[in-house]
């Protein structure tokens, strides 16, 4: 527990002090978020904002990780160590979009074809890595099965696993990419989802089946430094969210949506709760259907299911405020997050 209280609070002092001085370098370098034309008439004012601001609650929450194991003198995990790699190798993925976009000064960065092949290159290493590295009881970070409150059915092999994992990946990350757009709507989102996660974690040490085996117990790895991992990313996040939050002074661009995504995908994955992050995170998952939906309407029909997609744009078109949408969806992502939490509570409760 030490380990979790001091993850999330050097996080987000790190975060906290670090977001400011980036905010400063990046306005003098004119690091400055593009905006598209074609979209939404009232961000055209938000050009110039500083971006990349992911990088602050990045690295802050590798220092955080790295500073609660110190300060414990216990090791790293190899769980931990492997989620922190997808956040990192997404991350880095995000970076190049965005220096990309301010290169060249326009709002698209890295080719759609070029930015999904970094993300199936970090998520086929970590697939591949995740069901290695047993334990001194045999167990593995992941199992090649799908798992929903635990690992379920049969296993459904390395190639296969495979491929599942990288549907994760990719399609978590992008959910979050998607989900970014209004000042502090994915940072509080994703925020939500790694408080379920340090629970979940926390919850799953408490009841593992090495110190308790029963029909209830949890065959995870290392569910205490998946909790550290979640925690040092919330409160790094939080940090970051204070600036990010309406008025947003900087943005955290694809550097911090793909490597949100990405550490909800890892946590998700060794925490044997796949199938549970699409509840978890349900407000992304919305957001990223009514891409889909508006997407699929307008090829079939020629027509439009929103007046404009993602979803939280449709509102602005209706006259929402900016901070109107941000919070009542941030009351969606709890709702959702709840629900998850409810899910995975429930086969404790007490039988009848």
């Amino acid at each position: 527990m030490t380990n979790i209280i001091i993850a999330g609070a050097v996080g987000l002092i790190l975060s906290m002090l670090g977001t400011p001085l980036a905010i400063r370098l990046l306005t003098r370098r004119g690091i400055g978020q593009q905006v598209r034309e074609e979209g939404v008439q009232a961000h055209l004012g938000k050009r110039g904002t500083p971006t990349m601001g992911g990088i602050v609650f990045v690295l802050a929450a590798l220092f955080a990780y790295g500073a609660s194991h110190l300060a414990t003198l216990t090791p790293p995990t190899v769980s931990g160590t492997l989620v922190l790699f997808l956040m990192t190798g997404l991350g880095a993925v995000g970076f190049l979009d965005d220096f990309i976009k301010i290169y060249k000064q326009r709002s698209l960065g890295l080719r759609s074809g070029a930015k999904a092949l970094g993300q199936l290159v970090v998520g086929a290493v970590f697939a591949v890595l995740v069901v290695r590295q047993p334990n001194v009881y045999g167990i593995t970070p992941a199992e090649t099965r799908v798992s929903f409150l635990r690992d379920i059915g049969p296993s459904i092999g390395i190639v296969g696993f495979t491929i599942w994992v990288l549907i994760m990946i990719v399609g978590f990350s992008n959910a979050v990419n998607l989900t970014d757009g209004l000042d502090g709507l994915a940072s509080g989102a994703a925020g939500v989802v790694l408080a379920a996660y340090v629970l979940i974690g926390n919850w799953q040490l408490r009841n593992n089946c090495i110190d308790q085996l029963g029909p209830n117990c949890y065959w995870v790895r290392d569910p205490l430094d998946l909790a550290v991992v979640a925690a040092a990313v919330l409160g790094a996040l939080i940090g970051f969210l204070w600036w990010n939050a309406p008025p947003a002074r900087i943005f955290m661009g694809d550097t911090g949506s793909l490597a949100l995504g990405g550490v909800l995908a890892g946590l998700a994955i060794a925490t044997r709760t796949q199938l549970l992050l699409i509840i978890l995170a349900g407000l992304c998952v919305i957001i990223t259907l009514s891409v889909i939906i508006q997407v699929g309407s307008f090829k079939m029909t020629g027509k439009r299911v929103f007046r404009m997609a993602p979803l939280q744009h449709h509102f602005e078109l209706k006259g929402w405020a900016e901070t109107t949408i941000v919070v009542r969806f941030w009351l969606i992502a709890m709702l959702c997050a709840a629900l998850g939490l409810g899910l995975f509570y429930v086969e404790w409760m007490p039988k009848p």
